[in-house]
């Protein structure tokens, strides 16, 4: 069965391709494959990137169009649009993290005229299947087009495979706290570096790392705590050669409507702190971390705002504290957030014989 893969922007930005590519179903050949490389590391091209990609939502939202993709040639069986939606007449299906994905911006899906273009296009006949990421993504979808969509909605969780962790599992001389976000704020690398600050003042054996697009304001800040380390973006294996180190996964993901971040630390047996937000608790439980509650948060300037901002990270520092200090429950919850990756909801398989069905249904 030949699949093609078709993107909304001409460099796709998500790890869910990457481990889709890389991790096919049995009897599924994917096309238009050769420029997935996963999210982009290089702090240049990921600047170039956001200054594209938001000129073309003011175009995109001034010519009123949702992301509409014409698939070029017959050379597959179905067209799998990744977070747009298809001109084709041909069967087509769609995945998506969030309703605003079928569109440039939420301003532009949420509009009459968006979500009218949007819906006839989803309702036609040739469109098969939405896959909605999350049960929380399946319900914006609903609010926005109504319950008449949802024959056509079935959650399929993005996976990704699980690593090698074992040949240095609990071995670290030095308790290590990560966070991973490329987005500084919107991940909340601003509160994680708060927490971190705290922390190393607590447990002063400790290390913390900070994987960002960190401000050299922000920077200069914690310069003389020697148990904080910043780091630029950089390559996957690098980044994995921390995730296999550390030991706790400190990651609010503030802006996430998934968090691939969350899976990619869970596959290396980490617990997992992090705050309350769209899926996050499809995602993580009691069984492999923390939620922290954080009340509604407002945006301004692309930074997020909390009414109770303080309790916040008093709440962040004590959870954290607790898992620190118990070692037990930290590495219990670790294996447990491993076994989700290996076999459970986010396993390869698991997606895979959901996605070899739905594709077989597609084409009935």
């Amino acid at each position: 069965m030949k699949v093609y893969l078709q993107y909304p922007w001409k460099f796709p930005d998500s790890p869910y391709y990457k481990y889709l590519i890389e991790n096919p179903p049995e009897e599924v050949e994917y096309v238009n494959i050769q420029k997935q490389k996963g999210v982009i590391t290089s702090k240049n091209k990921f600047k170039l990137m956001n200054k594209l990609k938001s000129l073309a939502r003011k175009v995109l939202y001034l010519l009123k169009r949702p992301n509409i993709v014409k698939t070029k040639g017959n050379d597959y069986d179905l067209i799998h649009c990744c977070h747009c939606l298809s001109k084709n007449k041909s069967d087509w299906m769609v995945d998506v993290e969030h309703y605003w994905n079928f569109a440039s911006s939420g301003k532009l899906a949420y509009s009459e005229v968006g979500k009218k273009r949007i819906n006839n296009l989803l309702m036609k006949d040739n469109c098969k299947k939405i896959l909605a990421w999350s049960n929380a993504a399946k319900n914006t979808i609903t609010r926005a087009l109504g319950k008449r969509i949802a024959n056509k909605i079935e959650v399929v969780y993005p996976a990704i495979p699980a690593q090698n962790i074992f040949d240095n599992y609990f071995s670290n001389d030095k308790l290590t706290l990560l966070f991973v976000g490329r987005y500084f704020y919107g991940k909340g690398g601003h509160h994680a570096l708060k927490v971190f600050d705290r922390l190393t003042k607590l447990f002063p054996t400790i290390n913390c790392i900070v994987v960002s697009e960190v401000p050299d304001k922000i920077k200069q800040m914690y310069a003389n705590n020697k148990q904080i380390f910043i780091y630029d973006l950089m390559k996957q294996d690098k980044l994995f050669k921390l995730f296999k180190e550390a030991d706790i996964f400190f990651y609010p993901g503030y802006s996430d409507t998934f968090g691939f971040a969350l899976l990619e630390a869970m596959s290396f047996g980490l617990p997992i702190v992090t705050a309350e937000g769209f899926a996050r608790n499809e995602i993580v439980n009691s069984k492999t971390g923390v939620i922290i509650p954080t009340g509604k948060v407002q945006w301004v300037k692309g930074k997020p705002i909390f009414k109770d901002e303080d309790e916040i990270i008093d709440d962040f520092v004590s959870k954290t504290s607790s898992l620190i200090k118990l070692s037990f429950v930290r590495n219990k919850m670790g294996e447990n957030a491993y076994h989700e990756i290996e076999s459970g909801k986010f396993s390869i398989a698991e997606r895979n014989k959901k996605l070899i069905r739905i594709y077989g249904d597609c084409l009935k």
